[in-house]
């Protein structure tokens, strides 16, 4: 007998079953891994030590592998994760895939972070097209990155400098954070309302790990 919702093994298929009728429930959303991930990214970048309370730590897998082969101590503990991250970090390559791979949304938040790492670090995005926009705001701050198709090569550099940037989407956003959280210097970000989207109070909680960090409103 089918059970109601039915999972193909090895496949991209979900069976249902319809009821005649439906019910209320009570379910827990699960932690968001990208925020997670974008944190634990940028606690990597602007070094010291932070915990991450309410994740999930095996959704969080491929991020955790790739900070821990760029030289980040990670340790796992119940739903929380703490970063531990001194420079130099070490030249890693990224590959975005469907999940448990790698994923797309953290591709531009990792870059910010190889633009420092020492050596060369190859970013392939096979899941969107276009998500190197956020390149040609990095390389103002002196990141030195060539895109070739749907490849980024980054080759380091030993500091950013803060730079006038622009958000053009969601997370070329929190790549453009991190990098300034890098920079030597101020940076400025425009067009935060992309941000927003994706993440709550990011600056107050931010400025709750020790950040420099304020909204400026442009309006008046």
């Amino acid at each position: 007998t089918l059970p109601p919702i039915a999972f193909s093994a090895g496949t991209d298929i979900i069976k249902i079953k319809g009821a005649d009728k439906l019910h209320g429930c009570i379910h827990t959303v699960i932690p968001d891994q990208v925020e997670a991930g974008t944190f634990m990214i940028a606690a990597a970048a602007a070094g010291g030590d932070v915990i991450i309370d309410n994740v999930i730590p095996k959704h969080l897998d491929p991020i955790t592998a790739k900070l821990m082969e760029a030289g980040v101590e990670v340790e796992e503990n119940g739903d929380h994760i703490r970063i531990l991250s001194e420079s130099p970090l070490n030249a890693v390559n990224v590959k975005t895939l469907p999940y448990p791979g790698y994923p797309t949304d953290l591709q531009q938040p990792i870059s910010s972070l190889l633009t420092v790492a020492k050596g060369t670090s190859i970013v392939s995005e096979t899941i969107w097209e276009s998500r190197f926009k956020h390149v040609d705001e990095l390389k103002r701050m002196g990141a030195n990155i060539k895109v070739e198709g749907r490849t980024a090569i980054i080759q380091s550099v030993d500091e950013l400098s803060g730079a006038p940037v622009k958000a053009t989407d969601l997370r070329a956003g929190a790549a453009l954070i991190i990098a300034g959280l890098m920079a030597q210097g101020q940076t400025e970000i425009s067009c935060t309302r992309h941000i927003d989207r994706g993440y709550e109070h990011i600056d107050e909680k931010l400025r709750g790990l020790g950040a420099d960090i304020e909204r400026i409103d442009k309006s008046s």
